[in-house]
């Protein structure tokens, strides 16, 4: 657990090493900072799914305030700004100079208000099947062509009143349509759920946030992913996000037959991206 102030305390698991052996040197690996999805999740998806990442850099695992394993902190604290603000508080704790900051889908989220709140703290960015502002009738459309209309309706109904309610039928019906393949079958089952912060999340903030103007302030090399196929980020998100990107530092890769998060549907693709990516940032390239 690591004290980011204000009695908070996040919960972070590390996987890999810093330095390694070369001969008679220890060479410093980059180090990737991972921001889970959400909100009122944790980090272990990314245990199998972002397991390569580890043979080439040290691997941080962060769960948000309020989300998995870390401290609940005040409700008014959960907000894009501060959980972002978290992030940087974490590696100055630990000691951590230049991360390269991955986000996925409300990870991504939390990394674009980092990016913009602490320009040139990172050596690179990666925002993965995410959103900078809400647009849900781009949502509502891609689950109708994937599901029909009544996915659309179940859909819809959660968006309007995120509750327990309509939670378990979008759970049911509309998640199955995140992904074109069949996840880890135990992923559900590791999880750690906070409920009490998705509905404040969607019922709060998500309804009037725009990362989209301070993308601008970001200076480090960003790589964009997002799928073709993803009811939850539609492509057009990413393809936004890119644009609000300083031209000279945007790299966007959209992947055809995919959901959401390129690394669990396109692996293949993917994860080779994502490695070059960061093995390019560590490198100064």
């Amino acid at each position: 657990m690591v004290d980011v102030g204000g009695g908070v305390r996040l919960f972070v698991d590390v996987d890999g090493a810093e330095y390694v052996a070369d001969g008679a040197d220890m060479v410093k690996r980059p180090v990737v900072v991972v921001l889970h999805g959400g909100p009122g999740m944790d980090h272990s998806p990314f245990k199998t799914e972002l397991a390569s990442l580890r043979d080439i850099a040290q691997v941080i695992y962060l769960d948000h305030r309020g989300n998995g394993r870390s401290d609940a902190g005040p409700p008014g604290s959960w907000t894009l700004d501060q959980w972002g603000d978290d992030v940087r508080a974490v590696c100055d704790v630990l000691g951590v100079d230049q991360p390269i900051v991955l986000g996925q889908s409300f990870g991504g989220m939390v990394a674009m208000a980092y990016g913009a709140r602490h320009p040139g703290h990172a050596a690179g960015l990666i925002f993965s099947s995410t959103s900078a502002r809400k647009n849900e009738a781009r949502n509502l459309d891609v689950f109708e062509r994937l599901g029909g209309p009544g996915v659309r309706e179940v859909a819809a109904a959660f968006y309007a009143d995120p509750s327990d309610e309509t939670l378990g039928p979008f759970m049911s019906e509309a998640m199955p349509l995140y992904n074109r393949r069949p996840g880890d079958p135990h992923g559900s089952s590791r999880t750690v759920y906070r409920l009490e912060v998705l509905y404040d999340f969607f019922r709060g903030e998500y309804q009037t946030f725009d990362l989209l103007p301070g993308l601008a302030n970001v200076v480090c090399p960003t790589l964009v992913l997002g799928g073709e196929d993803d009811p939850a980020t539609p492509i057009e998100d990413q393809v936004e996000i890119a644009a609000a990107l300083p031209a000279d530092l945007v790299e966007f890769h959209r992947f055809a037959d995919c959901g959401h998060g390129a690394y669990r549907d396109q692996a293949e693709l993917a994860l080779p991206i994502i490695s070059d990516f960061i093995q390019r940032c560590s490198s100064g390239s």
